[in-house]
């Protein structure tokens, strides 16, 4: 398995190495020593996971932005079935990255890895017919800590690679990024 550094703080991606052979592929979906010994001793550990969860989407829908109040939520994220467009938007506010966007694509020819660490909006679209996409949570869901920016709020300026097809209830009604930054403060 092999790490590569993003242009976000504390992001990084895991890349997985795949056997291929004429009966199909075989690949590590994730390995515990590579991971603690890129986060290290006061990072995210393995051990902190304690949800694992999956959605299924179709073409052009969007889901996020989303994030976490209080101390944030670390997650690996991968695509398992399709390909998606990811993207992440760091508010830690004290971060040299803090309102930066990077966007990623994750799919299962890759099998990349996508860790967020706490203090990150979080969303994707789907760019296949329809995408598994599964992730690795480090604390259990609160909902009164949810946070949520529109998917197409102009001053992040997230340049979706699809006409956006659905969103939740949820995510149409999300607040700004100014809305945002004035309860982060």
């Amino acid at each position: 398995m092999h790490v590569e550094t993003t242009s976000l703080a504390g992001v990084f991606v895991l890349r997985p190495e795949l056997h291929r052979d004429p009966r199909g592929f075989f690949t590590r979906t994730f390995d515990a020593g590579v991971f603690d010994a890129q986060t290290g001793p006061d990072g995210v550990r393995t051990a902190n996971f304690v949800q694992d969860s999956q959605s299924r989407s179709s073409k052009g829908v969007v889901r996020g932005m989303h994030g976490r109040a209080g101390r944030g939520e670390a997650k690996l994220v991968r695509c398992s079935r399709g390909a998606v467009y990811d993207v992440l938007v760091d508010i830690r506010a004290q971060s040299p990255t803090f309102g930066m966007t990077q966007a990623f694509i994750l799919d299962d020819e890759g099998f990349r890895h996508l860790f967020v660490p706490p203090g990150f909006l979080h969303g994707f679209q789907v760019l296949s017919e329809f995408a598994d996409v599964c992730y690795r949570i480090d604390r259990e869901h609160d909902q009164a800590e949810d946070l949520a920016v529109a998917h197409d709020d102009p001053v992040l300026g997230i340049d979706w690679p699809l006409p956006v097809t659905l969103i939740s209830e949820r995510d149409a009604a999300a607040g700004s990024w100014a809305e945002l930054l004035a309860t982060l403060r």
